[in-house]
């Protein structure tokens, strides 16, 4: 495989994220970059059935699974640490929803924080992000969630709505989709206009965002048939300047 696609895709996201702010790295083309295949994606999809509920949901929502953790990274060495469990915490400000209390999630599983295609990822987008700001060092804070859909109730992968992080550069990769419609992914200016639209639907599609420029939203989900399991599995990946 030569590298011509690889550094074509990375490039692309410099571009953008240097100029609108905003950008997606279609499945085909992150799979490139990183050298991995379906079966690599399917793996890394098999931690998402460890994810355990979110009962901090102010809006009484039980459609939430999730986990958390954090890494010390240095994109020029490659160096990955992951740092000491903690809890998380967002100011009202940044999410009026769920924010101004630290909340205590379920650490990140041994197997999960080690798996090779995660820390490629990791990596392979602290790597675009310095490019962009120069940034040498990163703290990468790693939300994976599954979003849960009924006839009862819909899943709302974003339930404070249009909104930003709080960090630097914010990504959401998609990790698969099953029996679910919707979940429309939007980007904006700060100024209020849109970026860009998409809805991620393959393994491995990377929406990449600059949080202190944008912000972002997701539609809710619901069944595509009302009496089978329905869920949307995401990967959301903080980077925040050291």
């Amino acid at each position: 495989m030569t590298t011509t696609a690889p550094t074509h895709s990375a490039a692309e996201a410099v571009t953008a994220l240097s100029g609108p702010g905003g950008h997606l790295m279609p499945s085909a083309a992150l799979s490139s970059l990183l050298g991995v295949g379906a079966s690599d994606w399917a793996r890394l999809a098999g931690h998402w059935n460890e994810l355990t509920l979110d009962t901090y949901m102010a809006d009484g929502g039980t459609y939430r699974f999730r986990r958390y953790g954090q890494f010390d990274l240095e994109p020029g060495s490659g160096e990955l640490t992951l740092l000491p469990h903690a809890p998380y915490r967002q100011e009202t400000d940044v999410n009026p929803l769920n924010g101004g209390i630290e909340r205590v999630f379920a650490p990140l599983t041994e197997s999960f924080a080690t798996d090779p295609l995660l820390r490629s990822v990791l990596v392979a987008l602290g790597r675009i992000f310095t490019e962009v700001s120069g940034t040498p060092r990163w703290n990468v804070k790693l939300h994976p969630y599954r979003i849960v859909a009924s006839a009862d109730q819909q899943g709302q992968p974003a339930p404070e709505g249009r909104h930003r992080d709080g960090v630097t550069f914010i990504t959401s990769l998609l990790i698969g989709r099953t029996n679910v419609t919707g979940g429309e992914s939007g980007v904006y200016a700060n100024d209020g206009a849109h970026l860009l639209t998409t809805t991620l639907s393959e393994p491995g599609d990377l929406l990449l965002g600059d949080d202190r420029r944008t912000l972002h939203s997701v539609t809710p989900v619901r069944p595509a048939d009302p009496g089978l399991p329905a869920h949307r599995d995401v990967l959301v990946i903080a980077y925040t300047a050291r």
